[in-house]
């Protein structure tokens, strides 16, 4: 027995001998899957990625892509799945793995336990709310997918408004990811910034959805108590005043001093916060509906290339992209109300075939004219009407009414022709409609290309008695969500648009 030296240990301990072989070998060569220090936590590698569906159309049950450049940073580590032994003992209700706590209490009790196996103790660490947030989401998509394929509705909400019809092009989905919204999204909007620039967005008049949504959202349940639980972040600019305040009176039409008022915004963020940095702006958005708000991006793409564009001018041929913009719906609110009324008349009540009022405003409005002012009985184009005449009670006496592309796509005749009960004819060639990724237009509107004006009465008389009572019951049944009601409500306009943005960040998965 003498003659054993040094090497007894090794016989009598082999399970010693083999932990410190093989952490000797890991500590220089690191073969095993994740790195092993003394007296540090074991942690699981990590791979910044950020992706989005790879399909090219928004959809609630499926997922998109979107490329980061390289240089992007992901501030927080993905969860990942751990594989535990089968003789392992899981003690803790947390995420991150620390074994070399028990090594010491291992190798001290060997002696009386070398004929045992040893026993690997894991201890799990609380997952940070950026990996909470994500978990969250990904049960949304889940149950959004699932709801769509299964074709059935769930509700907390006893008496609440579920969304039926053809009018929508999937219920069932849009009506799960509305649960889900409100169970989850949460925004966080800046706080830097002061009036009249920011947080002084118009209530009124033709710009107003702007102001309204910024007045909204500082009392709303979806602004979220802290940035670190917030979804999406809100940035608080107004372009109206930028316009009304830093331009006026014009000298110059040049957009560089708006370009420049964002941009250093943004700037003063992304140094402030690491929110920007974690998603290069992908889960950032401003809401404007002025017909300059396009080109804030104009002057650096780059830095604007994943932010989400919030815009009534939603030009798919001046760079709007649904996939990753917003359509808000452009509506003009008198002084002292929300809105137009809502009109109810009946399909046999609207004596009037179709029907517009408006300025000359742009090249589609000059067709429109040219063809149809004043030229027909039943097709009644005019420009300003006189004060004896009431616009909106003769829009709610047609039974179309003739909404052509302005100076801008977008027109406040779609919202104001909805509430009226009337079938809106959408005369455009680029108008992203709003709320489009929930809505079937084509179920209660027409669409006219701009070439087929001249073909105009002829389009909407090939429309049967029968379809024309469809379109306009689904008029009816969408108008709630063009309505505006202050505070927010379920599936009312201002809700429909924290959706839309919510769809945005729904198809998009942050990991780092």
């Amino acid at each position: 027995m003498g003659g054993l030296g040094c090497t007894s240990t090794y016989y009598l301990f082999p399970s010693l001998f083999l932990i410190l072989f093989f952490s000797f070998i890991n500590h220089h060569f690191h073969y095993l899957p994740f790195p092993y220090h003394k007296n540090s936590k074991l942690s699981l590698p990590h791979h910044p990625i950020f992706s989005l569906p790879n399909n090219s159309t928004l959809s609630l049950t499926e997922i998109s892509t979107l490329s980061i450049p390289n240089n992007s940073r992901l501030s927080f580590p993905i969860s990942s799945k751990l594989s535990i032994p089968s003789n392992s003992t899981l003690f803790s209700n947390q995420t991150q793995v620390s074994d070399d706590i028990y090594l010491n209490d291992r190798l001290n009790n060997s002696t009386t336990n070398s004929t045992e196996s040893t026993q690997h103790v894991i201890t799990v660490h609380e997952k940070n709310p950026f990996e909470k947030m994500e978990e969250g989401l990904a049960r949304a998509r889940a149950a959004i997918r699932e709801a769509g394929r299964s074709k059935r509705y769930t509700s907390y909400r006893k008496g609440g408004f579920v969304p039926r019809g053809s009018f929508y092009i999937n219920p069932y989905s849009f009506h799960q990811s509305h649960i889900e919204m409100e169970k989850r999204f949460r925004i966080w909007p800046y706080k830097e910034g002061e009036p009249p620039l920011f947080y002084n967005g118009p209530v009124n008049d033709i710009y107003s959805i702007e102001g309204q949504f910024m007045d909204e959202l500082r009392k709303s349940p979806f602004a979220a108590q802290d940035p670190n639980e917030a979804i999406a972040f809100y940035l608080p600019i107004s372009v109206v005043s930028i316009v009304r305040y830093v331009y006026r009176p014009y000298t110059s039409y040049s957009r560089l001093r708006l370009q420049i008022i964002i941009e250093d915004y943004i700037s003063i963020m992304a140094k402030r916060y690491a929110y920007w940095n974690r998603s290069n702006g992908a889960d950032h958005f401003f809401v404007s509906c002025h017909d300059w708000a396009p080109d804030v991006s104009v002057g650096n793409p780059k830095l604007f290339k994943n932010f989400i564009r919030v815009l009534c001018n939603a030009n798919s041929s001046e760079g709007f992209q649904a996939i990753r913009d917003v359509s808000l719906p452009e509506i003009k609110i008198p002084f002292g109300k929300l809105g137009p009324p809502l009109l109810t008349h009946p399909p046999e009540n609207r004596s009037i075939f179709a029907f517009f009022a408006g300025g000359d405003h742009g090249d589609v409005r000059r067709r429109l004219f040219q063809h149809w002012k004043n030229k027909d009985g039943e097709v009644k184009v005019h420009d300003y009407l006189p004060k004896t005449q009431n616009y909106t009670e003769l829009m709610s006496k047609s039974k179309f009414c003739l909404c052509p592309s302005g100076y801008e796509v977008a027109s406040p005749r779609v919202v104001e022709s909805i509430y009226a009960g009337c079938v809106p004819v959408i005369i455009s060639d680029a108008y992203v409609l709003p709320f489009s990724d929930v809505l079937d237009w084509s179920k209660f509107s027409v669409h006219v290309s701009v070439a087929k004006i001249p073909e105009l009465k002829s389009i909407l008389q090939t429309i049967s008695e029968h379809e024309y009572v469809k379109k306009q019951k689904g008029v009816m049944q969408v108008q709630r969500h063009f309505v505006l009601n202050r505070p927010s409500k379920p599936f009312d306009m201002l809700h429909m648009v924290m959706h839309s943005v919510w769809l945005r960040r729904l198809n998009l998965r942050l990991l780092g």
